[in-house]
C-alpha cells in the first residue's frame, strides 16, 4: 500500500504555469506505473500523464502534449506535473494514482492503478 497527497493546485489565469506534486508514503514507487489524472465538473475522469515505471518515457493525453510534463523523483517517492500554458479547459480536480493494479490495461485506464490522492483543484480563469 501506498498513500498520495497531491499539492500545487490553485487559480491561475489562462497562459499561466502551476506544478503539481504528489508525495508518496509507503513503499517505493520505482518499478511501478505512477499518473495524474483529472475530472472536470460533469465529466468523467480522464488520464493526463504518466508512465509505466522509472525506466519508462512518460505517455501524455493529446490535450496536454507539449504543454504539461510528467516527472519522477523516484528518491523522495514524488511525482510532478508541471502545467504551462495553462487554459480554461484545464480547470479540473487532479488526482495523483500509483500501481500497481491491473498490468494487462493501458496505462490510460484507471484499473491500471490500485492507490489515489484526494486530489487537489486547479481552476484557469479566462
Amino acid at each position: 500500500q501506498v498513500q498520495l497527497v497531491e499539492s500545487g493546485g490553485g487559480v491561475v489565469q489562462a497562459g499561466g504555469s502551476l506544478r503539481l506534486s504528489c508525495a508518496a508514503s509507503g513503499r517505493t514507487i520505482i518499478p511501478y506505473p505512477m499518473a495524474w489524472f483529472r475530472q472536470a465538473p460533469g465529466k468523467e475522469r480522464e488520464f493526463v500523464a504518466g508512465s509505466a515505471s522509472e525506466e519508462f518515457k512518460a505517455v501524455y493525453a493529446d490535450s496536454v502534449k507539449g504543454r504539461f510534463t510528467f516527472s519522477r523523483d523516484n528518491a523522495k517517492k514524488t511525482v510532478f506535473l508541471q502545467m504551462n500554458d495553462l487554459k480554461p479547459e484545464d480547470t479540473a480536480v487532479y488526482y495523483c494514482a500509483a500501481g500497481p493494479g491491473d498490468s494487462s490495461e493501458r496505462l490510460h485506464s484507471e484499473h491500471r492503478y490500485f492507490n489515489w490522492g484526494q486530489g487537489t483543484q486547479v481552476t484557469v480563469s479566462s
